[in-house]
């Protein structure tokens, strides 16, 4: 088989399976709350809480109280997400942030850098780690609950096959 049939075979394309955006407040109260806004605005999805592991006194953090918040886009909406948040970052990304299986992580200073969000006094301003998740048609079966079944080797998306995704998708440079 040469190289221009697998490449055109429709179980090699490349596809979004998420992308998962992450705020860690650090504290329970108020700040999640706004936090919660901030996704909402972002993605509009409702997020989900994540609590304390373990108290640590010096922090003032209880076990089991709300100091994190993280939601998960799926389906249509990633490729225009990912292009507002690489936006923001002025399409550029740092090598090290592809991973070995194709997974792309990313953070942002300041989500009023998103295009088409405004600065709310009220809100504030919030930093945020985004990951995005990449694979193959035919992924789920590592997955599934009935018979899972290892991915092959070949059928793993590999860093470079993800970096040449995001330079031809979005446009991305890669420092």
């Amino acid at each position: 088989m040469s190289q221009t049939e697998v490449v055109s075979s429709p179980m090699r394309k490349i596809v979004i399976a998420k992308v998962v955006i992450n705020v860690g407040v650090g504290k329970s109260g108020e700040a999640v709350e706004r936090a919660r806004r901030v996704l909402d605005q972002i993605t509009g999805q409702k997020p989900s809480e994540r609590k304390a592991k373990e108290s640590i006194r010096d922090f003032g953090i209880h076990r089991g109280e709300p100091i994190g918040l993280v939601v998960t886009v799926r389906g249509d909406g990633t490729r225009e997400l990912i292009t507002r948040l690489l936006t923001a970052r002025e399409n550029k990304m740092n090598e090290s942030s592809f991973d070995s299986r194709g997974s792309v992580s990313f953070g942002l200073k300041e989500h009023i850098e998103i295009p088409g969000i405004r600065y709310d006094p009220e809100i504030g301003i919030w930093g945020m780690n985004v990951s995005v998740f990449l694979q193959r048609p035919g992924g789920r079966v590592s997955k599934r609950l009935r018979k899972p079944a290892p991915l092959g080797k070949t059928h793993v998306v590999t860093k470079e096959e993800a970096m040449e995704f995001f330079k031809r998708e979005f446009g991305v440079t890669i420092q």
